[in-house]
């Protein structure tokens, strides 16, 4: 009697829309533990790292605006001076290129620190794409120490050396990657 009453209760508030399995009140809740865990297949442990679109294009404008700020300086820098009458002159767009560029770091270190645990823990931990993300992960730590050297450590000797080892690599980070990207997209599906 109780679980027809139930049913019409059901039935007449349209609380479900599949009205072929009444609701027993009479029976217990029951579960296997196996579904209390994590899910474990293989399409469920992929969408997990995969990243939503609104982050992959943020990370991907961030990154295209340093590199762009970061070109930018080096045009200036080693196109754009012309000799003075008290040696080289800097032309303006140096200063400028570099105030964007540091500016820039701030948004790309929250978003490289977004990636931490839904991208880069996940990913290590089902093994995927290990050597290209720890590529990533060496190149954005050298590029932070390098960006860092060059701001409080070098010296106006120095500042070249540390320039250099601070642009080749920010330079390649484009294709670095891009050879990320294509290789996680290569990986298998299951």
């Amino acid at each position: 009697m109780r679980v027809i009453l139930v049913w019409k209760l059901i039935r007449q508030k349209h609380l479900f829309s599949d009205y072929r399995q009444p609701f027993i009140i009479s029976q217990p809740m029951r579960t296997h533990k196996q579904s209390l865990r994590h899910p474990t297949s293989t399409s469920a442990a992929r969408l997990q790292f995969k990243l939503e679109n609104w982050h992959k294009l943020s990370i991907y404008a961030v990154l295209t605006a340093l590199l762009l700020s970061g070109i930018a300086w080096l045009i200036a820098r080693f196109s754009l001076r012309v000799m003075g009458e008290f040696g080289e002159t800097v032309h303006p767009l140096e200063h400028w290129s570099m105030q964007v560029h540091g500016a820039l770091i701030v948004p790309f270190a929250v978003f490289v620190g977004s990636l931490l645990l839904q991208h880069m823990r996940r990913a290590h931990r089902a093994h995927r794409n290990r050597a290209s993300g720890w590529t990533m992960i060496v190149s954005l730590m050298w590029l932070a120490l390098t960006g860092y050297g060059l701001y409080y450590f070098a010296s106006e000797t120095a500042r070249p050396l540390w320039s250099l080892a601070h642009w080749v690599i920010g330079c390649a980070l484009p294709v670095l990657l891009f050879l990320h990207i294509f290789l996680g997209r290569r990986h298998p599906k299951a």
